[in-house]
């Protein structure tokens, strides 16, 4: 297979980029610095480009079986770039003929499942989307993007995000988020993406993620 991966640098991206070259798949990772990705292999293109310019990410998702993105923002000031980014990465996908595209947004975007807890439902939630508002706001955008789009996309919401070795187990609730369940490794949650790209039970639905 031949990926194209966006948000390469970060800690999801990163280990995104790391799975699948270790699966044997061609990898084109696209940067704002290549400094910060420290991954070399034979199988990976390390592009330099502005995700936010369609006409430059063209020559980097031409030709790939899937697209997928690591985008998002770790602070309000730096909120913008999962929406803007994402809906350059949509155009220049549909441009290329690139059907396949898996984003991460996040757990607290969108409903709720009605199994969750009181505590969750009326503290945690409320405080964790007040601290990051202009975060989430930007990826509700970006979902809403993603989902007026033709392709065969996937959005996957996990919780809190931590740089744990992998587990190897996770669970999926489609819709919305997993009840209980705060928290994923980034090993996980790019192992269950990649494992995606292949699963049409997947195609065109949001899915909750959560070790």
């Amino acid at each position: 297979m031949r990926y194209t991966i966006f948000g390469a640098t970060g800690g999801t991206g990163q280990q995104l980029v790391r799975q699948a070259l270790e699966a044997g798949h061609k990898v084109t990772a696209v940067v704002r610095n290549p400094d910060r990705l420290p991954v070399r292999h034979e199988l990976l293109n390390v592009a330099t480009a502005d995700v936010r310019d369609t006409e430059a990410l063209r020559p980097l998702v031409a030709g790939a079986d899937a697209a997928l993105s690591g985008l998002g923002a770790p602070s309000n000031k730096a909120a913008g770039i999962a929406s803007t980014g994402t809906r350059a990465i949509l155009r220049a996908l549909e441009a290329e003929g690139v059907e396949r595209y898996l984003a991460v947004s996040a757990a607290p975007v969108g409903t709720q499942p009605p199994d969750e807890s009181r505590l969750h439902r009326a503290v945690l939630l409320p405080l964790v989307r007040r601290v990051f508002r202009n975060v989430y706001a930007d990826l509700a955008v970006m979902e809403e993007e993603i989902r007026n789009s033709a392709l065969r996309w996937t959005v996957v919401r996990p919780p809190q995000l931590t740089d744990k070795p992998a587990t190897g187990e996770w669970q999926l609730r489609e819709g919305t988020a997993v009840p209980r369940r705060l928290r994923i490794t980034r090993a996980d949650l790019a192992a269950a993406m990649l494992g995606m790209v292949d699963d049409t039970c997947t195609e065109r639905k949001v899915i909750g993620i959560a070790n």
